[in-house]
């Protein structure tokens, strides 16, 4: 399998900007620029794409291995936060919420840890993941 996005940059870095298209077409000349990655420009960057990815990603790894385990999921809610310092993306951090019949916490927190390391795009990474999970 083989996913692609398009990024087409025009002008400099801070007075440019640029559009994104996604395979999909659900992302199609999405609007990015220094102000809506940097300041509190209207259109996406870089870090959110990266920050929805990774929620993604998790939520259905965590689904899978809750499901493999034989639990009945009813929602699994995850927020990424990917922090960048100095131009380098040092953590992203995953908050998950879930309701799953039956799971104790003690088997959620090691699924929830498992599915942190396993993920694709946690893979992917080369920064510190981290995590805080809740049972509903």
């Amino acid at each position: 399998m083989k996913r692609n996005a398009t990024a087409v940059w025009q002008g400099s870095v801070k007075e440019g900007s640029g559009k994104l298209t996604t395979q999909s077409k659900v992302l199609d000349n999405a609007q990015y620029s220094f102000k809506t990655r940097f300041e509190d420009g209207i259109g996406t960057n870089p870090e959110e794409l990266v920050a929805a990815a990774h929620a993604g990603c998790f939520t259905m790894q965590l689904s899978a291995f809750i499901t493999e385990e034989g639990f009945t999921i009813d929602q699994i809610e995850t927020n990424c936060v990917i922090t960048m310092e100095n131009f380098v993306i040092t953590n992203s951090h995953l908050t998950v919420s879930a309701k799953v019949a039956e799971i104790t916490n003690d088997a959620f927190q090691a699924l929830v840890k498992k599915a942190e390391a396993n993920c694709p795009i946690s893979k992917l990474f080369n920064t510190e993941i981290t995590s805080t999970a809740t049972l509903a």
